[in-house]
């Protein structure tokens, strides 16, 4: 794939169980990658500034962290999950993209460290430091549970949607009936504003047939796919 956005450097003060919270069962997603999809939804939006954005199988809250802290037009973000779990971590991450957060876990930071010593909790708080600094303001979030398959309690159409959904076995992550991925796509355009750019990530066997949502572009990445739409007529 080529890349027409996102550099290619160094993320580690990004990785997963650095700064950010990670832990079984949380995916994770490749931070060039997130980057890149996002900023192609960006290209195709009348404005680039002060954008909402929404992933409604957030897990953990790493990719909207990531975007979050890589791209200072996002004013605010919202996440949900059919997990109450996965939504607590999530929160717990999309906290350190505000002061109040990143000095929190720089107490745990600090207290791992005294305790232990070890070396990986040192560049941690080296991490938390380069990251606060590159963080110009807070970015307020928005978490709430729900199953995505079904209606979205969801008032303020987003700007951009983006979601890496499960892979594997549908019927594990929604139950609105019949295909989840399908009763997804169909919820997602009834919270939409015709100018919302919608990105979606799924593995190469996962398939959208449907016209509420018309392709805009189309990229496959090893075992990764991604999809990028707006609302159809």
């Amino acid at each position: 794939m080529e890349y027409k956005y996102c550099e290619n450097r160094n993320f580690e003060d990004l990785s997963s169980g650095r700064v950010l919270y990670g832990g079984g069962g949380i995916p994770n997603f490749p931070v060039r990658l997130g980057n890149e999809i996002y900023k192609r939804c960006v290209g195709y939006l009348p404005r680039k500034e002060s954008f909402t954005i929404y992933d409604p199988c957030c897990g953990g809250g790493y990719l909207l962290t990531v975007l979050g802290f890589c791209n200072r037009n996002i004013a605010r973000i919202i996440a949900s999950d059919i997990s109450s779990e996965m939504v607590s971590t999530a929160a717990k991450n999309l906290a350190l993209l505000t002061r109040k957060g990143l000095k929190q876990r720089r107490r745990e930071l600090e207290d791992l460290l005294r305790q232990y010593q070890k070396a990986s909790h040192r560049e941690a708080l080296e991490s938390l430091e380069r990251l606060q600094n590159s963080l110009s303001r807070d970015i307020p979030s928005t978490l709430f549970p729900a199953d995505c398959t079904r209606a979205i309690p969801l008032e303020d159409a987003p700007d951009i949607i983006i979601t890496d959904v499960p892979y594997g076995n549908l019927v594990a992550w929604g139950d609105g009936g019949g295909n989840p991925l399908q009763a997804m796509y169909l919820q997602l355009s009834r919270i939409a504003r015709p100018d919302t750019i919608l990105a979606v990530i799924t593995d190469k066997k996962q398939k959208y047939q449907g016209d509420a949502w018309l392709r805009l572009e189309k990229q496959v990445i090893g075992k990764r796919k991604f999809e990028i739409y707006r609302l159809g007529a």
